[in-house]
């Protein structure tokens, strides 16, 4: 079935327990103009491709103003649009047309942290220590290296996600203001102060706003690190954050957050149909399912699978755990395998060395089919349909804060599309005002495609009736089938083990399983019916070393 032909009225209460959603990164999609960006005329144009795919809805990552230092998630106006990426009449027929298409549309939020160009923090700068405009935002006095050294040290020693200390002084050079300000991220990204109401009130005029457009839902930028530790005490340890905020819990998880989803909730369910929330909160999965509980959230990213190497017994592990939590909590798992945050799939599963290439995309094609073939929502990082690996960006071309602040980049996983092998305008990323090939050459794309990019290219994939993007759009159409038919349901879990060989079996209900082959030979298939494979079976009942199938149990 087609995406096409899914109306809005289609919409009910619990359409994402079923969905299928499509992560957009807008400045690596599709170059409306020819300016090398991406923008949202360029997504407006290719919407009838993610449309093809069958999909259920597309996860936008920001487009609002933003100098972007963190490529958007530094927010200095949550309620526009950045002209780097169009306007707001531009967004507006992003949006009818999706709508017109069958394809719900989620915007992210970032409630945490803000652009320190945000007006609201520049008034806090402006208004100095004591004033109701810092309460907003966290401004403390430092501590003190001695009697003629005032507040010349930070207030804590909590450490930047991105890389050295956490705080920053308001106004370096003033003798009377002496306050730093704390950021979880970079110094551009200020955080909240969640503990004061009209923070609360302020993002609750933020949701109004998208929710009155008729934007379907909201995925939430760490979603669990809006309340620090009262006090805001010493961590245990300083050293160098290795895993984001799960380095130091108390930025995250206390359970004041809890009542901001709560009141998030009660506003989604005033709008029909129904508005959905979607949480990032990186955390294990026992902690992380009860933001899903009934009044919260309706769903959060499996954040312990997201990251998951290629290992039969980490992902049975991790696979119980999640289900563990769906039957305390009620939600299942959203689950996905590639982000923008994270190395594509294809080199992780792939490792070094000769061959490491096909390993890599014969891995990814079966975890992803396996992927889609588990009870919950999936979420598809765009590119990953076309299996592509991470880009190794040149150091000189790196733009992730990431990589001057701790030497870690996330660009490989950002580089733009390629919609044609030829090279010429990007790779078909950049278009014309009318969505046709812009008529003379295009700026060169915001971090540059690597040599045999176009060997993905979506173009050449449509004609082939074998590649990673014909398996993805006929997964999710089975996929769509199965609901139909009852065979998937909402009441649906997650029994995992892994059989002798290292066969991976999750085993969805009696009627249907999903078995991956992450040993060295094949492996017997428990008995049924294969619906699916991710390379057709070589041997009638037996899985191949890196092959996944959809099993009808008999």
């Amino acid at each position: 079935m087609s995406a096409v032909s899914v109306s809005r009225e289609a919409h009910d209460a619990g359409w994402w327990e079923s969905a299928v959603i499509y992560q957009v990164y807008p400045r690596s999609f599709a170059d409306g103009n020819g300016d090398g960006v991406g923008d949202l005329a360029g997504l407006t144009a290719r919407l009838p491709y993610i449309a093809s795919l069958g999909v259920d809805g597309i996860w936008m990552t920001p487009f609002q103003p933003s100098p972007q230092v963190d490529q958007g998630y530094d927010v200095s106006d949550y309620c526009g649009v950045d002209p780097l990426f169009g306007t707001m009449d531009e967004f507006d027929r992003l949006l009818e047309l999706a709508h017109s298409l069958g394809l719900r549309i989620l915007l992210d939020v970032v409630p945490n942290h803000c652009s320190s160009a945000h007006p609201l923090f520049q008034q806090a700068l402006a208004a100095g220590p004591g004033s109701p405009e810092r309460d907003m935002f966290h401004f403390v006095e430092g501590r003190s290296s001695g009697p003629d050294s005032p507040s010349d040290l930070p207030p804590n020693n909590w450490q930047s996600v991105f890389g050295g200390q956490a705080w920053s002084r308001a106004t370096p050079d003033s003798e009377t203001d002496t306050e730093w300000y704390l950021h979880l991220f970079s110094a551009g990204q200020p955080d909240w102060n969640w503990r004061n109401p009209a923070v609360g009130d302020y993002f609750e005029g933020v949701l109004r706003f998208w929710f009155d457009k008729g934007v379907d839902g909201l995925r939430i930028d760490v979603a669990h690190a809006l309340f620090k530790a009262d006090g805001l005490p010493d961590a245990a340890s300083a050293t160098a954050v290795v895993d984001g905020l799960r380095s130091n819990p108390l930025v995250s998880d206390q359970e004041e957050v809890h009542e901001v989803y709560r009141r998030w909730r009660t506003l989604a369910e005033k709008y029909q149909p129904h508005r959905l929330l979607v949480g990032e909160v990186n955390l294990e999965p026992a902690r992380a399912a009860r933001y899903t509980r009934a009044d919260e959230m309706h769903q959060a990213f499996a954040f312990a699978f997201v990251k998951l190497g290629w290992d039969p017994a980490a992902w049975a592990s991790v696979g119980s755990e999640l289900e563990a939590a769906r039957q305390l909590h009620g939600a299942a798992p959203s689950w996905a395998l590639e982000n923008h945050d994270i190395v594509r799939s294809v080199t992780r599963f792939g490792g070094s060395g000769m061959g490491s290439g096909e390993l890599g995309v014969r891995r990814a094609r079966a975890a992803l089919l396996a992927l889609l073939g588990l009870p919950g929502a999936a979420y598809i990082y765009q590119g990953q349909e076309l299996g592509l690996p991470e880009a190794d960006v040149p150091v000189g071309a790196r733009v992730d804060p990431m990589w001057a602040r701790g030497g870690i980049t996330r660009d490989g996983a950002r580089v733009p599309l390629p919609w044609t092998e030829d090279a010429a305008l990007n790779h078909g990323f950049s278009l014309g005002p009318a969505g046709e090939p812009a008529a003379n050459q295009a700026s060169a794309p915001w971090l540059p495609q690597p040599e045999g990019w176009g060997s993905h290219a979506i173009e050449t994939q449509q004609q082939d009736p074998g590649s990673t993007l014909a398996l993805v759009t006929a997964a999710v159409g089975l996929r769509r089938k199965l609901w139909e038919q009852g065979v998937f349901t909402a009441d649906d879990g997650g029994s995992w083990r892994v059989e002798d060989g290292n066969l991976l079996i999750c085993e969805r209900s009696p009627k249907f399983l999903v078995a991956v082959a992450m040993g060295s030979g094949p492996v017997r298939l428990p008995a049924g019916t294969v619906l699916a494979s991710a390379v057709p079976l070589e041997t009638d009942g037996y899985l191949q070393p890196d092959n996944a199938a959809w099993v009808l149990r008999d």
